[in-house]
């Protein structure tokens, strides 16, 4: 087969999946939840995983609580960190449109760093129509649906 029919082939599937990852919805997959399956299953999929800087200190600040209390043991923390480290998540660093924030600030009760994912994902679809958050926080949830936003298995 040619290499562009190939091409064309394979690109629909990785161009149809841009998946915003907040910190709830990574945490699921690495440590078992009532979230885990959904979560993995999102992990699985095909396409590109997006983590933002916010999302990754996020989960980091999570693993080493977990140690530190010696709710996690140390080879298991080890071993969630190189997960998120050479998992399916790209890294992003962008920061969300100041007057995103703005207007997102206003018409949904969110906190900080929801709010910032939430602002980063809609400064972000933009630019990739197809992007879809996924969390399992509540609050978060409820206005990524309201955007359009919201993961769909």
């Amino acid at each position: 087969m040619p290499r562009g029919r190939s091409r064309k082939t394979a690109a629909p599937e990785a161009a149809g999946s841009v998946v915003y990852w907040d910190a709830s919805a990574v945490l699921s997959v690495l440590i078992q939840d009532a979230h885990s399956q959904r979560a993995i299953r999102a992990a699985r999929r095909s396409g590109v995983h997006l983590l933002s800087t916010l999302g990754y200190a996020e989960v980091m600040a999570v693993i080493a609580r977990l140690e530190r209390d010696r709710e996690l043991p140390t080879a298991l923390a080890e071993s969630a960190r190189d997960l998120v480290r050479v998992g399916p998540w790209r890294r992003l660093a962008l920061q969300p449109d100041w007057k995103c924030i703005d207007e997102l600030a206003r018409q949904w009760p969110l906190r900080g760093a929801d709010l910032w994912h939430l602002a980063t994902a809609s400064t972000l679809r933009r630019e990739l129509p197809e992007l879809q958050l996924i969390t399992f926080d509540s609050r978060l949830a409820a206005a990524s649906q309201d955007l359009g936003l919201a993961f769909g298995d």
